[in-house]
């Protein structure tokens, strides 16, 4: 049951005689796994502040701890490509969208990597999680190449020491064998130097293929690398230049980073320090969507006035649970968790608060009806999501919250109609039998060690809310494709998410990159022109202004949108962003670039990306809403590139 995975380093390949410290492998992407390490917000949560210079701060911190405690290989930069969020362990990646992913995936590798190996995670087209042992996926090479690949060759590019093989097939090729991913696409096509590693115990399945097809290490022991690859050496049924391979990227990357490091800052006092917790606050604060804000006598509901309020009726189990996400091989055990009850008992003493767990629902509507305001906390834990544990975990059933939950928010909506619900959970939840019943809602998610403190931040109004979303929340799971937690086989194609609803003219609940912020930022106006040259691409600049006197946040996103007489394509797609932060009266010109070769398509008969030539257009959204589709056009000349 995983209960003391990797509370110390697992070591690989160690040969201390020959002074090679071996492969010193940690878990993540939470945290450290091992000991009592900081537990920041789960990876889809930081997908949600959009802010990769944020996450460069966590992955630093992550490194540090990581080498404080005895690690060299942190295994937790996961950029599984959200393809469902039905998928139990949507919450280890960032979200939806390839361009997104890229940006942080890359920050968490170069922001680990000042301190020790990053191993980037599950090579490929892992997103589902009850299948994973059996599941075959079928996807064309266009779809593998312009979708579930191009953050993984990002992460290349960058310098990651080390991929992880996932557990599924690809188009019948396990990926821990798969000659096709690990050999030709990593290592020959994108040129990587460093080594792969199976994922645990059932990443391999006969080690003399998994070897032949470019897998270098066997994790987390030796099952199949041991006498019957001795014996097909001895045979030639094996290359012994495949397994001097397998051993020099080993010890050269080991070798690479054995100069690494900031030693002044390897002090047992920064483990889930200070500077730590507090880091983990602030990314928490700014990770958190407000979806929802609606008036009461013209006043919006969040934030909320504590010096005004008399008291405030906390409901629901999650309130004071320290609810930190999955518990599988992703779970860090931090030795102290700020509940939301704490947060909001120490943010504003002098407000009566009223806890109940909210188990009986006519007894939370009363407790409700006597506060002032209520907050409900609802969603998920380890028991409805995360890796499959047989007695928790797993892909989720539904999507919706459990019936006791809806229950519970209609009751107390009805009771007081400042009603404010904060869901909790790794992915997407649809709200539609309940939303337009309460008056605010926030998208917590699962928000780390030093969450409470970061939602009574929120609430009382002393943060702006910084999160927008990462995927898109639907209105019902028929608004996505098709997903089956027991299958054995699955096809991808080019439509999920954003994609798949605007190719299906579909209107979600929220958005991809939705959230509201407390402060009124604006567009002021955009240059209609488009500058261009080879150097910078094409640049599109705008002007945000923040009309209001408090500080707030902004997320810009721009799409483009293909010439028509090209190949299938969906209606957009994201090519750049910018998160913006502005102080109260504050205004920003922003510029956002694009070049030539964000806009190719992956073409299988040149095993290649071209270019369309043609006239394409580009739109600005801001927090979500699109606010002049098509604002741009501008043209694109021949050229392609070879890889």
């Amino acid at each position: 049951m995983m209960f003391n995975y990797n509370r110390r380093p697992i070591v690989a390949g160690d040969l201390p005689e020959h002074n090679i410290p071996g492969i010193r492998f940690t878990d993540g992407p939470r945290g450290i796994v091992m000991y009592n390490s900081t537990c920041f917000p789960v990876a889809m949560a930081r997908g949600a502040t959009w802010d990769p210079e944020l996450e460069h701060q966590v992955a630093d911190a992550i490194g540090v701890e990581a080498r404080v405690q005895g690690a060299n290989l942190f295994a937790g930069v996961c950029i599984n490509l959200l393809r469902h969020p039905a998928w139990g362990r949507a919450q280890e990646t960032y979200g939806e969208d390839p361009v997104h992913l890229t940006a942080m995936g890359v920050a968490a590798v170069e922001g680990v990597q000042r301190h020790v190996m990053a191993c980037v995670k599950h090579f490929a087209c892992n997103s589902i999680e009850d299948s994973r042992f059996k599941l075959d996926v079928q996807i064309d090479e266009r779809t593998l190449h312009e979708l579930y690949l191009p953050h993984f060759k990002a992460c290349a590019d960058a310098g990651a020491a080390s991929f992880m093989s996932a557990y599924n097939k690809v188009n019948g090729q396990w990926c821990g064998h798969s000659s096709d991913l690990l050999t030709e696409i990593l290592k020959n096509k994108w040129g990587f130097a460093g080594f792969v590693m199976s994922d645990f115990v059932f990443g391999i399945r006969n080690g003399v293929g998994a070897l032949a097809g470019g897998q270098d290490l066997e994790m987390p022991f030796r099952m199949h690398f041991g006498r019957r690859v001795l014996r097909a050496l001895k045979r030639g049924r094996l290359d012994h230049d495949r397994v001097d391979d397998a051993a020099t990227r080993l010890i050269q990357t080991q070798r690479r980073f054995s100069t690494v490091g900031e030693p002044r800052r390897y002090q047992p006092s920064v483990v889930a320090g200070q500077a730590h917790r507090e880091l983990a606050r602030n990314v928490a604060a700014d990770s958190m969507v407000l979806l929802q804000n609606y008036e009461i006598n013209r006043t919006p509901t969040l934030p909320l006035d504590f010096s005004r309020l008399k008291s405030v009726a906390l409901l629901g189990r999650l309130a004071g649970a320290a609810n930190l996400g999955d518990h599988g091989s992703s779970r860090v055990r931090p030795l102290a968790v700020r509940t939301f009850q704490q947060g909001l008992a120490d943010r504003s003493p002098d407000t009566k608060l009223l806890f109940y767990d909210g188990r009986r629902h006519r007894r939370a509507a009363r407790l409700a009806a006597r506060a002032e305001a209520a907050i409900v906390v609802v969603g998920q834990s380890h028991r409805d999501e995360g890796e499959n544990l047989v007695l928790w975990g797993g892909d989720r059933r539904e999507l919706t919250l459990s019936a006791a939950d809806e229950r519970l928010v209609k009751s107390v909506a009805a009771a007081n109609p400042r009603t404010i619900v904060v869901l909790v959970g790794g992915a997407p939840i649809v709200c539609e039998s309940w939303r337009d019943d309460v008056a605010a809602i926030v998208m917590a998610w699962y928000p780390g060690m030093a969450g409470g403190d970061a939602l009574a931040d929120i609430l009382a109004g002393d943060r702006d809310p910084g999160g927008r979303l990462p995927c898109v929340f639907p209105r019902s799971a028929d608004d996505l494709p098709f997903f089956d937690r027991r299958a054995r086989s699955i096809r991808y194609d080019l439509y999920h998410g954003y994609r798949y609803q605007d190719r299906n003219g579909m209107q979600p609940a929220w958005p991809f990159g939705f959230g509201l912020s407390f402060a009124d930022i604006k567009l002021d106006s955009i240059d209609p022109e488009v500058a261009s040259d080879r150097q910078s691409g094409h640049l599109f600049s705008f002007v945000v202004r923040n009309a209001s006197e408090r500080p707030g946040t902004t997320l810009a996103q721009l799409f483009v949108t293909y010439p028509a007489d090209g190949p299938e394509r969906p209606p957009r797609e994201l090519k750049a962003f910018r998160k913006l932060r502005l102080d109260g009266g504050e205004t920003a010109s922003v510029t956002l670039a694009i070049a030539d070769d964000d806009l190719r398509y992956y073409d299988p008969g040149a095993s290649r990306f071209v270019r369309q030539t043609g006239r394409y257009a580009a739109s600005l959204v801001l927090d979500g809403r699109d606010l002049r589709s098509h604002a741009w056009t501008f043209d694109v000349v021949a050229g392609q590139s070879n890889n």
